[in-house]
């Protein structure tokens, strides 16, 4: 959980929580909306609609998520390792999410 695994008892992302997990919610309805679809043998293009809005409600947490580590943990310095480190593991992050896109 974000800076809590390294020692930081408030957590980057606490003060979203919520919001983050409403989200996440929307988006495993949506991934089960997808697995109905499939069963029910529906049209291949509403079912691949499906998949986009529910990898862009993911895209969403990610980002709420990278929002937060970025403020709290690479800004605010509650991150573990130096600056560089902290920054070396953001820009990884990023090219994480960034490589799904593929």
């Amino acid at each position: 959980m974000c800076c809590m695994e390294h020692g930081d008892a408030t957590g980057g992302y606490a003060a979203t929580k919520d919001e983050l997990l409403k989200r996440l919610s929307r988006a495993e309805g949506q991934v089960r909306g997808v697995a109905r679809m499939i069963e029910e043998d529906r049209y291949c293009m509403d079912v691949l609609t499906q998949i986009s809005a529910a990898r862009a409600a993911l895209d969403r947490v990610a980002l709420g998520v990278l929002d937060e580590h970025v403020r709290h943990c690479v800004v605010g310095g509650h991150g573990p390792g130096s600056e560089e480190e902290r920054i070396d593991e953001l820009m990884a992050a990023v090219g994480r999410l960034a490589g799904r896109r593929a």
